[in-house]
């Protein structure tokens, strides 16, 4: 028997074995050479895109090389950008607080957005979200990506902050896969994944918002090959910070 509150989505037709090959993935793109050496490089290049993406599926879309430039002053990328940079040192306390650390996320991700008395202050879904930090905290029994893949949707469908809600959600997703050591390095763009299936990302989005086994099927095996694509961006980058010398 299993104590763990989601194990029946795991029953889901298709959606164990997706949850599989996605792992599986993973597991070889971090063997990946250049990250032996290169590590710290291309997990900001990977950082960098993963905010770059993340603004841009809240419709604030600008070339990746001109924020890697800095001419890029919107405050939507810019929250990204601070997120993204947050995200390590967010990690351990997201476990043990995550109602804190969403509050947190929210200001870095908002601020120049919305009023100041507005950050890191709920606006709506209290209860969901107190039974979500129920579910994150302590929870050592669902398997990571399906632990994550819950905490993106129920964020995006609550939209529970003013202004950039949906950084915020896939802040918390990546933190549950680095947290429970799904992702560690924080290396798998799982942004950009979602960001080349927007059409998917967003429909499948809403079909977990109806709560029917359908929509949540739709939006879990969504997050699978999202995590897949994001692996391939991180196969992409290491290659690129391998090609100058061919080491």
């Amino acid at each position: 028997m299993t104590n763990d509150p989601l194990a029946s989505l795991l029953t889901l037709a298709d959606i164990e074995q997706a949850f599989t090959d996605a792992r599986t993935g993973v597991d070889t793109a971090l063997r990946h050479r250049a990250l032996r050496r290169n590590g710290g490089q291309v997990a900001a290049e990977i950082g960098l895109r993963a905010a770059v993406a993340s603004a841009a599926l809240e419709d604030h879309r600008y070339d990746l090389a001109a924020v890697r430039a800095g001419t890029i002053t919107d405050p939507v990328v810019q929250g990204a950008l601070r997120v993204s940079e947050a995200l390590d040192g967010l990690a351990a306390l997201w476990p043990r607080a995550p109602r804190q650390v969403l509050a947190r996320l929210h200001v870095l991700a908002a601020r120049g957005t919305v009023a100041d008395a507005e950050l890191g202050r709920l606006v709506s879904g209290a209860e969901r979200i107190d039974a979500l930090a129920k579910l994150v905290a302590g929870n050592e029994r669902t398997p990571p990506l399906l632990l994550a893949a819950i905490v993106h949707a129920e964020l995006l469908t609550l939209r529970p902050f003013a202004g950039p809600a949906g950084v915020v959600a896939r802040a918390a997703a990546r933190l549950t896969l680095v947290s429970r050591g799904f992702d560690i390095r924080g290396l798998v763009g799982v942004e950009q994944g979602h960001l080349d299936r927007e059409p998917e990302y967003v429909g499948s989005a809403g079909a977990y918002a109806t709560g029917t086994p359908d929509g949540v099927r739709s939006w879990l095996r969504h997050y699978a090959a999202a995590v897949s694509a994001g692996t391939d961006e991180l196969v992409r980058v290491a290659d690129e910070v391998l090609a100058p010398s061919g080491k």
